[in-house]
């Protein structure tokens, strides 16, 4: 069984009409939103088209007294008042008792054994702050394994994970877990990890599509606006990137010597990142990949200079290693794309607009955008000067402020893609716009460098 919680649907009215187009977009999954014990809530998870209710009543004395400002009786005949409602609204009750971690079991079993009594057709046990182990959660749940029994950790000590798999293994039916481990405080248990862990360790087919994880877990960041540690289990950045010579050299060899899954399983593709612990392999990997064929004297310098590179703290993008590479082998490259002039407007009462003329082989090319910010507008007016002569994507924009104050230097790289090649570029200037358009035109030049050159060579 698989169920989606849509939010609140008492928070806003932004809530509701998410639950109501949500509830009406024909999903196999069940429905569900969070209610209080409050009549309003149920009402509107029941007019807004919920298939059930994530029915949370607080159940520790701490939460009893200080918060609610009640009694355990109470509380108790709150939950029983909301349950018999919540039924008669037509919804499905998943009582869930909050603080549980730090709440009396007797008091949780009565609470639980009641609301089942009263019509309720799962239970929640919810871990609020973070305070259970695996061995707790082993004594605690399988007493209370009464129904169908739900798991809800967070993840304030790291435990969340752990406590979860715990927590099934010792008789819960269901994990609550958010994409990308998103919640209060420090989150909740991640989606993309328990599916992956259940999939992997324990030969358990969870029927989620493994494929659509990584995509999931981008647009989830790009709407939420939380980005992903780079380090991150599973979705993060350098989860199946590899920089170390010992571990490149590996995995070009046989993948899974440091692969725990092979990356196309959700959807991510492997990549090997090029930096002062490179070795040779890796960078001749890169170079092969990027067409060109280096002798072993001129690797050994190509792998000399990314190290330096690498020991100056720079990213080490496919333009730099394409451009180390041509100044090692005595290429000559010419580029395709020269900036003549670029204009940004920007303010607080205008909308942000940028124009670009761009030298294309020789033809002068003017383009004007606008976007939602100056340097949106600059990729826009960028993507349309060459639209004309190729359709060229940009995936990624990545910056970071290198030390000191408003004037430091802006370190900006970009991934581009055009015809299903994908590639790096970096620009570095003290000025953010000066710096993303450097990258991106940068990476154009690489990316269209070969299709111009075997159009000279071939001119019919």
């Amino acid at each position: 069984m698989h169920v989606i919680e849509v939010g609140s649907a008492a928070a806003s009215e932004g809530e509701r009409e998410a639950l109501r187009l949500i509830s009406s977009a024909g999903l196999s999954a069940e429905i569900c939103t969070y209610v209080r014990a409050v009549q309003l809530d149920i009402d509107y998870a029941a007019d807004f088209g919920a298939d059930s209710v994530h029915l949370v009543i607080p159940v520790s004395d701490l939460h009893i007294e200080k918060k609610m400002r009640k009694t355990r009786p109470e509380i108790y005949d709150m939950a029983m008042s909301a349950v018999s409602y919540a039924r008669e609204r037509g919804l499905i009750v998943e009582l869930s008792g909050e603080d549980a971690s730090r709440a009396d079991p007797a008091f949780i079993l009565k609470v639980y054994a009641g609301g089942l009594d009263h019509g309720a057709d799962r239970l929640c046990f919810c871990d609020t702050v973070g305070l259970l182990t695996p061995e707790r959660v082993a004594e605690i749940i399988p007493p209370l394994c009464i129904a169908p029994l739900s798991i809800h950790c967070h993840d304030d000590l790291g435990m969340g994970m752990a406590n979860t798999v715990s927590a099934l293994k010792a008789g819960a039916t269901c994990a609550h877990t958010t994409v990308n481990g998103l919640g209060e405080r420090a989150g909740n248990v991640s989606f993309e990890e328990l599916v992956m862990a259940l999939e992997i360790l324990y030969d358990h087919r969870t029927g989620i599509k493994t494929r659509d994880l990584y995509p999931l877990s981008v647009m989830v960041s790009r709407l939420t606006g939380v980005d992903l540690p780079t380090n991150k289990a599973i979705v993060g950045e350098m989860a199946f990137t590899h920089e170390s010579g010992i571990h490149a050299h590996g995995v070009l060899r046989e993948p899974s010597t440091y692969e725990p899954v092979p990356p196309e399983i959700i959807g991510r593709k492997r990549r090997i990142l090029l930096g002062k612990h490179s070795g040779s392999a890796s960078v001749e990997a890169a170079l092969t990949e990027l067409h060109y064929h280096a002798d072993q004297q001129q690797l050994k310098e190509i792998v000399r200079r990314i190290k330096d590179l690498g020991d100056r703290g720079m990213r080490v993008t496919d333009a730099d290693l394409m451009a180390v590479a041509e100044a090692v082998m005595a290429i000559e490259c010419k580029p395709v794309l020269k900036m003549k002039q670029f204009t940004v407007v920007s303010g607080s009462n205008v909308i942000p607009t940028a124009s670009v003329t761009l030298d294309v082989l020789g033809e002068e090319i003017t383009s004007a955008a606008t976007g939602t910010g100056p340097v949106d507008a600059a990729m826009e007016a960028l993507r349309k000067s060459v639209a004309a002569v190729a359709d060229i994507a940009l995936e990624e924009y990545h910056v970071d402020a290198i030390h000191g104050g408003t004037d430091a230097l802006v370190d900006v790289t970009v991934r581009l893609s055009k015809d299903g090649k994908i590639i790096t570029s970096r620009g570095a200037r003290t000025d953010i716009i000066m710096a993303s358009v450097e990258a991106v035109i940068a990476g154009m030049n690489r990316l269209l460098r070969e299709e111009y050159e075997d159009r000279s060579k071939n001119p019919g």
